[in-house]
């Protein structure tokens, strides 16, 4: 059945060689200590997961300073951060791509060192020539190496300054994925973003000055709207409709006096034209002999405002009507067979 023995105890027993051996290679330290820095896991578990926080940078107190909008980029894949800045229309400055290069920012920024002062590794003595044949000894504590401390994810929080190369620049807000990580990672509640953007002004109409009688109305109104004025569109389906078409004018011919007491204007004659293919208006004045007036071209031929606003139209003109026209008062007393003709046809318009 078998021989029961009692138990020691103890456990397994302890091997003196074996512990020889440990005490031999915790004793030793090789000429090249291998120093395992392992990044990999935390690029594979952060890869593609950017914190943005909503920043500001008041420098007005300088001289030609201002406060200036940027967003800062944290990369939780390497630790990195980059900042971006906000650039408004016509602010005059150039839209540089980026206001800090993707780094690693450190926390506090003295004298810059010289090439080669940071290395990775430390060489503690050097035995025969440079280079080929050479031998040297690598510390494995580090002895006077730099250290440096660069910020990190929980060194940044909406309140904080973050001295990026001399400039401080405060974290005034963060968007809904940056508060999400930090309420997973370090439990903790964000405060209410600061309110950093200053109300934007109302905005001013803007105000067309009035006609001054030089050229045509929208000729004029086009040199307010764009630097560089453009000739006002036309309506070119209404052109091609009622331009003139054979013996078809498109043209209404009234026959107007002035509305004066001046005895010099009273007996005075004019011809209306008003023009279907455009809406323009045109006023002749026929030659009167012995008149002492000197007959021809009395208004242009253009677009005319009416009082109330607006312009005039084929339907403002009629017998008896009475119609001002560039600070003249017209009544129109008779009309041509074609005016007549065309408001017989359209008088439903």
């Amino acid at each position: 059945a078998g021989v029961s023995t009692q138990s020691t105890g103890g456990g397994e027993p302890v091997d003196p060689y074996f512990e020889h051996r440990k005490k031999q290679a915790d004793a030793m330290q090789p000429h090249r200590p291998y120093e395992k820095c392992d990044t990999l896991k935390q690029f594979l578990d952060n890869d593609r997961k950017v914190l943005r926080f909503y920043c500001v940078w008041d420098h007005s107190s300088e001289m030609f300073g201002d406060v200036r909008e940027l967003i800062l980029h944290y990369f939780l894949a390497d630790d990195t951060m980059e900042i971006r800045e906000v650039i408004k229309a016509n602010s005059g400055r150039d839209a540089a791509p980026k206001f800090l290069h993707r780094s690693k920012v450190p926390k506090e920024v003295g004298a810059l060192h010289k090439p080669g002062e940071i290395t990775q590794r430390t060489v503690l003595n050097v035995f025969g020539p440079m280079g080929h044949g050479g031998r040297y000894i690598l510390d494995s504590l580090k002895t006077g190496a730099v250290e440096k401390e660069f910020y990190t994810d929980a060194d940044l929080s909406i309140g904080s300054k973050v001295n990026v190369w001399g400039r401080e620049v405060t974290i005034c807000g963060m968007d809904e994925f940056t508060e999400h990580h930090y309420k997973c990672k370090f439990n903790v509640e964000m405060p209410t973003p600061i309110v950093y953007k200053s109300t934007e002004a109302p905005r001013v109409e803007r105000e067309i000055p009035p006609y001054n009688g030089w050229g045509s109305e929208e000729d004029s109104r086009a040199n307010c709207l764009k630097l560089i004025a453009q000739a006002p569109k036309r309506d070119f389906i209404k052109f091609m409709k009622k331009d003139r078409q054979g013996l078809e004018s498109h043209v209404l011919r009234y026959l107007a006096r002035m509305d004066t007491n001046r005895p010099i204007d009273i007996d005075r004659t004019f011809i209306i034209s008003f023009f279907l293919s455009d809406g323009t208006i045109s006023v002749f004045e026929p030659e009167k002999r012995n008149s002492g007036i000197v007959h021809g071209k009395f208004i242009e031929r253009s677009r005319i405002n009416k009082k109330d606003g607006g312009y005039y139209e084929a339907e403002d003109l009629f017998v008896g009507a009475l119609v001002t026209f560039r600070s003249h008062q017209f009544i129109i007393t008779d009309a041509d067979e074609y005016a007549k003709k065309y408001a017989e046809n359209h008088k439903d318009d």
